[in-house]
């Protein structure tokens, strides 16, 4: 995609979610969080590339101790349908007997993040949750994956913003956005 391209996506988008709709969405769930797991003392993961905004906003709003780390497993590789996982960095942390958190950015289908829960869970954790942004509503989830902790939830549209891409670009805005007309 050229940068003409890449404006014009932005400029032509339905705006879904505003800036500070996006910061009180995480102000919830960071206090939601906080009630639950102060006294976990987990490791939290957050799940590259589309996490990175939302944990960036969402960890220094926890008023607990934890642990950060990351992982990187992808399905997509900028395309909008996925294929293999494929895991690019895995948990490298001793996480038996641990509690974990996965902080992503959107739980659509959740192929992904239930591949990513699984492997965790295979690790012998105590406990695991996963922290989403945005959930999106439809009927067409991976069996058995949920989110514990959510910001928002959204219509199946194709979604950028806050982590989520459209090619490749927009993830550094704080609002959420629908491709106009899908």
């Amino acid at each position: 995609m050229e940068l003409p391209e890449a404006l014009t996506i932005i400029d032509n988008a339905d705006l879904l979610h505003s800036e500070a709709e996006v910061l009180a969405a995480i102000d919830r769930m960071a206090s939601q969080m906080t009630v639950a797991l102060k006294d976990a003392n987990p490791i939290v993961y957050t799940v590259l590339n589309g996490g990175l905004i939302v944990a960036g906003n969402l960890l220094p709003r926890l008023k607990f101790p934890l642990e950060m780390s990351y992982l990187h497993a992808t399905r997509y590789r900028n395309e909008t349908s996925g294929g293999v996982l494929d895991w690019k960095v895995k948990p490298h942390d001793d996480l038996k007997g641990r509690t974990v958190v996965i902080v992503d950015d959107i739980l659509d289908e959740g192929h992904t993040l239930a591949a990513i829960v699984e492997y965790i869970k295979a690790q012998g954790v105590k406990d695991i949750h996963v922290a989403v942004l945005v959930d999106k509503l439809h009927n067409r989830k991976a069996e058995g994956i949920k989110a514990d902790f959510v910001g928002l939830k959204v219509d199946d549209r194709f979604l950028f913003g806050c982590g989520m891409d459209y090619q490749g670009y927009w993830r550094n805005t704080l609002a959420i956005y629908a491709v106009k007309g899908l």
